[in-house]
């Protein structure tokens, strides 16, 4: 049997421990992919250093109203469309800045498309569109370090300026190279040699989970470990909410519940009119003062 081509990536490498995988029980099939899955935290825990200065570095540009952009294709591309979905609910980020390309368009997040992930014209000019500016933070995702739309795209953002910050799960990858802060998450060969979706792509989400809370964290979204800034936008979250501000100020649930209407559900304006006795008005210029910040808004009464 002929090899084909090499790929000389570890994330296609044949794993020797698991050639009898489509023999094994199903107690044991189940553990050995559980088994391997471990694997993918550890590689993000190594790159913890790379990951904590990319925050760093991220949210400075953010400070400055800069944008998050998001760069994929396949799964890397899906997963990073999640990460960038989640963050206006949860942080009430606003959506006008966090962008997610995905290599083929929306369509590619339930359908692969043909070529998608090899077109780097198509990657420069899905960048272009969205007008770059040197404040925005620009994030590619490619298991191989290699895809071409991935690559493109962050190597025409370090052109104007941007943030680039390249993950991948392969050293020595073009990703790496043109990416400003490299971050790479060596997982190595898959239980199913090639199928990036297992862990690599479990790596992938680890570490923008990791990437974009901490982000989040370092712009003032959390007080404490409490998630203020969630949108409620359900009655789970209108309770939850509820239940923020009534852990947070000496408040009976009747008077929380009130202040909560008046600040249109936005815990940290609900706080400070119930800790600082201020209108809402007075509240949300507060908290403007404080840039966003409960912590420093509160602080700042003392």
């Amino acid at each position: 049997m002929k090899s084909g081509v090499p790929l000389n990536l570890q994330t296609e490498t044949i794993n020797p421990e698991h050639q009898n995988l489509d023999s094994l029980e199903p107690l044991d099939l189940v553990t050995v992919l559980l088994e391997d899955q471990t694997r993918a935290a550890l590689a993000v825990f190594q790159a913890r250093v790379s990951l904590a200065y990319a925050v760093e570095q991220a949210a400075q540009r953010l400070e400055r109203g800069g944008r998050l952009l998001y760069v994929g294709a396949g799964t890397s591309g899906r997963l990073a469309l999640l990460d960038a979905a989640e963050l206006p609910p949860t942080f009430s980020w606003p959506p006008s800045r966090v962008v997610a390309l995905l290599a083929g368009g929306r369509e590619a997040m339930w359908e692969a498309q043909e070529g998608a992930e090899d077109d780097e014209r198509a990657a420069v000019r899905d960048l272009l569109e969205q007008g770059p500016t040197p404040n925005d933070v620009v994030i590619a995702l490619a298991a191989s370090g290699r895809t071409p739309y991935a690559v493109a795209a962050l190597e025409h953002a370090r052109t104007l300026g941007c943030l680039t910050i390249g993950i991948s799960n392969n050293s020595k990858s073009p990703l790496e190279r043109v990416a400003e802060i490299p971050i790479l998450l060596e997982t190595g060969p898959e239980v199913i040699s090639g199928s990036t979706r297992l862990k690599a792509g479990t790596a992938q989400k680890i570490a923008l989970n990791t990437f974009s809370s901490a982000v989040m964290v370092r712009l003032g979204k959390v007080y404490g470990n409490r998630m203020v800034d969630l949108k409620a936008t359900n009655e789970k979250l209108r309770i939850r909410a509820l239940n923020l501000v009534l852990g947070l100020t000496q408040a009976d649930e009747d008077s929380a519940k009130v202040a909560l209407e008046q600040a249109q559900f936005k815990v940290p304006v609900a706080v400070l009119m119930l800790e600082q006795n201020v209108s809402v008005e007075q509240a949300v210029l507060r908290l403007e003062g404080a840039g966003g910040r409960l912590r420093v808004a509160l602080e700042g009464d003392k």
